[in-house]
């Protein structure tokens, strides 16, 4: 059963009015916006408003109406879904700069997942319709959600193709090959706890740990303090 939580909001209009709530920061942030001329943007910021979101409150949940797109200005937000058991299936964390709820954008729909704030974050809204008219006027914001479409897609197909035909292990050795290469580093701290991370690659908490000891007495990688990972044998982890 699914824990309740409360919604995101402002308890009165002041509280989404300070500086972590900037709607600038929105429009600068993320890639469909910040390419644009200062007056679009200024067209932009007129259109925005701000939502608040404190630590284990709900953006919204499955099932809800969604007629909105949703840009995280500050903050980190995870979205997820529940299997008929309640069992969470992570299906990406959302950081400063990144969007969600882009279905919203061609009809009125259904929420499918939940999203669910990691820690205190700063949410900025624009309707449907509104965002409809800018789609229509400025042509490159439409490209540039296609091209976050495509590389959505291509991630969840990835990840799909993953779950049904690769080892855990493998799942985990690919996923860290992929951060260090993302991020042009073989040091990092892992990007979630390992229960998230564990959810997002379809195992348990217990075998995520396990498979990192495994890895490491195998010198594939060291394991740090506060979740800090170094590879140490990079194209060793990629034949895992």
């Amino acid at each position: 059963m699914h824990k309740d939580h409360n919604t995101c909001g402002c308890s009165k209009s002041s509280d989404c009015n300070g500086t972590h709530g900037s709607h600038d920061s929105c429009i600068n942030l993320v890639p469909i916006f910040n390419h644009l001329e200062d007056s679009q943007k200024d067209e932009i910021l007129g259109l925005i408003n701000s939502i608040k979101c404190k630590k284990g409150e709900m953006l919204y949940r499955a099932g809800e109406v969604s007629d909105s797109l949703y840009i995280l200005s500050s903050g980190k937000i995870k979205i997820y879904r529940l299997s008929e058991s309640g069992k969470e299936q992570l299906v990406r964390i959302l950081r400063a700069g990144d969007f969600t709820g882009e279905l919203a954008l061609f009809s009125e729909s259904i929420h499918e997942a939940f999203a669910e704030a990691m820690q205190d974050a700063w949410i900025c809204t624009i309707k449907r319709s509104d965002l409809q008219e800018l789609l229509l006027k400025y042509p490159s914001i439409s490209l540039k959600l296609l091209n976050e479409f495509s590389s959505r897609l291509e991630n969840s197909e990835k990840q799909t193709a993953r779950f049904a035909t690769e080892k855990v292990e493998t799942r985990i050795a690919l996923f860290l090959v992929e951060y260090a290469e993302d991020h042009d580093s073989l040091q990092f701290k892992l990007p979630m706890s390992r229960k998230d991370l564990a959810s997002y690659l379809g195992t348990t908490p217990e075998t995520i740990s396990r498979k990192l000891f495994e890895l490491e007495d195998a010198g594939l990688i060291i394991q740090k303090p506060k979740s800090e990972i170094e590879i140490t044998d990079l194209e060793g982890l990629k034949l895992i």
